[in-house]
């Protein structure tokens, strides 16, 4: 329950920072492999799927941040996204949107 409500949290951040929205796309996939019997397959079908459903213009707007972890400021910084599975996550999404050809 507390994972829906950080992914609920980081995502009304994007209103002022973008880069929340990699926050909460981390907390909803960590949520989702909690309640998985396979947490990792749960996770990355998750990922899957909020891949699958970006706009172009979101993922052209998400594939402008910063890589997490370049940035010592900000929701991609070296805070609670930047360990763990939620890093890991991070790191699959921007990996996706990095070979985007609408990241071009």
């Amino acid at each position: 329950m507390h994972l829906a409500a950080r992914a609920a949290g980081q995502a009304s951040g994007v209103a002022h920072m973008g880069a929340h929205a990699l926050g909460a796309a981390a907390y909803a996939a960590k949520a989702a492999a909690l309640a998985a019997p396979d947490q990792e397959a749960g996770r990355r079908e998750e990922v899957r799927w909020q891949l699958a459903h970006l706009t172009t213009d979101v993922r052209a707007a998400l594939a402008r941040l910063p890589a997490l972890g370049e940035d010592a400021s900000g929701p991609l910084g070296s805070g609670l996204l930047a360990s763990g599975v939620l890093a890991t996550t991070i790191r699959e999404i921007q990996a996706d949107l990095s070979r985007s050809p609408s990241s071009a």
